[in-house]
């Protein structure tokens, strides 16, 4: 079909040998795309026009927001793609594009939810001095450090995908594009691309998590020298919402990578339905939580109902 194999489209997978329920399949998976992008797309909206939300907190929670939202509309197009036409081929540089975004906002996220986890150690432990720790030029260096991070730390495991040969079969195990399906493709050697990863998830993922759970054993020592246990809650309920996005967001990980590295012999379709669990979930659950959690943001929720009940 194509001259050169080594350049040919990559083919996409949805669920094997549940083709003919695809449509069906493409359901749900449309609810929970547009309830992300409604969620967060909403919470964006009331930090927006809410000056009560003008705080750090919120700053760093409108970035946890754009990520989740951005992506979605990376995966959301081939997937739904593959779910409602079966339009399977995607040309190399759009997948390799898609697997450097999917892959660098994964790191972004956890970064956010690093300084999301600084920001509740300071407004515990240091609440006297939170206004002049966490300036709004601080707040952005912070941002910026969290994107550059994700951002220039896949290039190097990505970039030579651009130049390998492929000469295998050209049909990649999801609706998208991973780094760790497409390298296994390619006619090269990819003692690298094995290994760049493992590091930079042990750097990343794994480092994060162990400072965020540092971060919160100094909270709750702090939190549990209050004399009021009034008080002692209050500072303890404002970290509900974080904690329980970071174990969305890091149960979801731990489950893909021992599926993954453990689960050979799990049933292939088991495989990628928790890799979009894992592309899926924590978007979802993220703007719910806060919803629930945060008594600011459902202030803000009901005022905006009233002002459109009274328009």
């Amino acid at each position: 079909m194509w001259p050169n194999i080594s350049a040919s489209p990559f083919l996409l997978t949805g669920f094997p040998d549940m083709e003919a329920a695809h449509h069906w399949i493409s359901i749900p998976f449309f609810v929970i795309y547009v309830s992300v992008l409604l969620g967060n797309g909403t919470l964006l909206y009331l930090i927006k026009n809410d000056c009560r939300l003008q705080e750090p907190l919120y700053y760093f929670l409108t970035m946890l927001a754009v990520t989740d939202v951005t992506v979605t509309l990376t995966t959301m197009p081939t997937v739904m793609g593959v779910l409602w036409v079966n339009h399977r081929e995607i040309s190399q540089g759009a997948c390799f594009l898609q697997a450097y975004f999917i892959h660098s906002l994964s790191i972004v996220e956890s970064g956010v939810l690093l300084a999301m986890a600084y920001d509740r150690f300071v407004a515990i432990c240091a609440p006297l001095r939170y206004n002049s720790i966490l300036t709004n030029s601080r707040v952005m260096k912070i941002g910026l450090g969290v994107l550059l991070r994700g951002f220039i730390s896949l290039i190097p495991p990505i970039l030579p995908l651009s130049w390998f040969p492929y000469c295998h079969s050209h049909v990649l195990s999801h609706a998208f594009c991973l780094h760790q399906d497409v390298m296994k493709l390619a006619c090269a050697d990819i003692t690298f691309n094995h290994l760049y990863p493992v590091v930079l998830v042990a750097l990343t993922f794994f480092l994060d998590a162990l400072i965020i759970v540092f971060s919160y054993v100094l909270i709750l020592k702090t939190a549990m020298g209050i004399a009021s246990g009034e008080a002692r809650a209050k500072a303890l309920n404002t970290c509900v919402s974080h904690i329980s996005c970071v174990l969305v967001f890091y149960i979801t990980v731990i489950g893909l990578t021992f599926i993954h590295r453990f689960g050979k012999h799990a049933p292939h379709v088991v495989r990628i339905t928790m890799s979009y669990v894992y592309f899926l979930f924590p978007p979802f659950m993220n703007p719910i939580i806060y919803s629930i959690k945060t008594k600011q943001i459902q202030r803000s929720i009901i005022c905006l109902f009233s002002v459109y009940n009274r328009a």
